[in-house]
């Protein structure tokens, strides 16, 4: 059995400084991040036994210090913060950052928001708090929800895929067309990399394992393309979750992983096929004997 890795899987920079920080951080003094830094929860786990602590809200919130997650978070959210007296850390990713940026510019610039992701993630929740007035949408159903306005300004959620992204932009304009449509770009770099890399990998291969926590929407989204171009795609969060009996048959084997998953995590797994490839190997010779 041949195991392919994608060219591009797993942590992302922006989460690997944000965990970096937060550790650094927690071994001087008692932080709280606000949220979840990392959809994953062994990561999570690993925080926590260091000593970070995690709160959903600002007014849970003990220590002196407050963590913004690599998500990001609105204007509104730090302000509550800094009116409690917490100092204010900050590990949002830049390109989440520059997502924000893109999303106030068009705001005064006079288009009307739309926001291509989920609703209720919390970096969409972070883009649009912010906002007066806006709209999500993220399947044809909410395009053909939306009101004719003049202008309309369409960002979107950094680990959104760039295929659906520029589709749905295409609807907007197609149904508006009397309408300015002004789209700006913010599908972050890593995740057009990762997206790319599981389809060539997918192609190729008779079964694809995507690593990555329950609760990582990029890692759902790379479970969602790779079944696109392979019948069996299995999406497990660490080596454990794996069945020998999934990969009968099997000839290549590809691995991808979300953007919030350790290195560590992506070895254990890689590590689990190697031994199960070498057992199917060695009971093969066996029989032939």
């Amino acid at each position: 059995m041949k195991i392919v890795r994608a060219t591009h899987l797993g942590m992302c920079f922006g989460v690997r400084d944000a965990i970096r920080f937060a550790q650094g951080q927690s071994a001087e003094k008692p932080i709280t991040v606000l949220g979840d830094l990392v959809h994953n929860e062994s990561v999570l786990d690993e925080l926590r036994a260091s000593g970070v602590q995690f709160q959903h809200q600002v007014s849970d919130v003990k220590t002196e210090s407050v963590m913004i997650t690599a998500h990001g978070a609105s204007e509104r959210t730090r302000s509550a913060a800094r009116e409690r007296g917490l100092n204010v850390l900050e590990a949002t990713c830049p390109l989440v950052h520059a997502a924000h940026r893109a999303v106030a510019r068009l705001a005064n610039q006079g288009f009307h928001p739309v926001i291509i992701g989920k609703r209720d993630h919390v970096e969409v929740r972070g883009l649009t708090e912010d906002l007066t007035e806006f709209d999500v949408v993220l399947e044809e159903a909410d395009v053909a929800a939306l009101k004719e306005r003049p202008r309309f300004g369409i960002a979107a959620q950094t680990t959104q895929p760039i295929d659906r992204v520029r589709r749905l932009v295409r609807m907007v304009g197609e149904r508006f067309p009397r309408s300015q449509v002004q789209f700006v770009d913010t599908v972050c770099q890593p995740t057009k990399q990762r997206q790319t890399a599981a389809i060539e990998m997918a192609r190729k291969s008779d079964v694809v394992i995507v690593i990555g926590g329950s609760h990582s929407n990029n890692t759902r989204e790379l479970v969602q393309t790779c079944a696109r171009f392979c019948s069996r795609v299995y999406h497990v969060q660490r080596a454990v979750d794996l069945r020998a009996e999934s990969f009968e048959g099997a000839e290549t084997v590809g691995l991808t992983a979300g953007t919030s998953t350790p290195d560590w995590i992506v070895d254990e797994v890689e590590n689990w096929l190697m031994n199960v490839s070498r057992s199917a190997a060695t009971g093969l010779e066996t029989t032939q004997t």
